[in-house]
């Protein structure tokens, strides 16, 4: 019976891990690094390779629209102030977008974003595998 027992709290260490590392990969920014290793290391379950490229989709897109919409702020006299607010708006959304998922995941239920997630398993699955 002990025995039992013990493969059964493994079960459920190797599923927290798991959630915990989905988590991470999730978190704004900071999670795009811990992503893009597991994707270049081709290592975990299908559900982390899936997150790791929506996170690492989500990181580009943002980082993308942060410099272009700087740039042109920068660039710009007469259309600063909006490109700005724009540029906080999609910070804003990006942000907003991954505390979503989070709570998606923490939840049990699947982490989609329409667009993306299918962008990031179309693109990221072809030039990362």
């Amino acid at each position: 019976m002990k025995h039992f027992e013990s493969n059964n709290s493994r079960k459920i260490k190797r599923q927290d891990i798991s959630l915990l590392g989905m988590l991470i990969y999730l978190i704004p920014v900071v999670g795009f690094f811990p992503s893009l290793w597991t994707l270049y290391r081709r290592e975990g379950s299908r559900e982390q390779l899936r997150i790791s490229r929506l996170s690492i989709t989500l990181a580009l897109t943002w980082c993308g629209g942060y410099i272009l919409l700087g740039s042109g702020a920068s660039t710009s006299e007469f259309f600063a102030l909006r490109l700005q607010i724009l540029n906080s708006f999609v910070t804003s959304g990006y942000f907003v977008v991954s505390a979503w998922l989070i709570i998606r995941t923490v939840k049990g239920k699947q982490q989609k974003v329409p667009g993306f997630s299918q962008f990031a398993e179309k693109v990221l699955d072809k030039y990362l595998s």
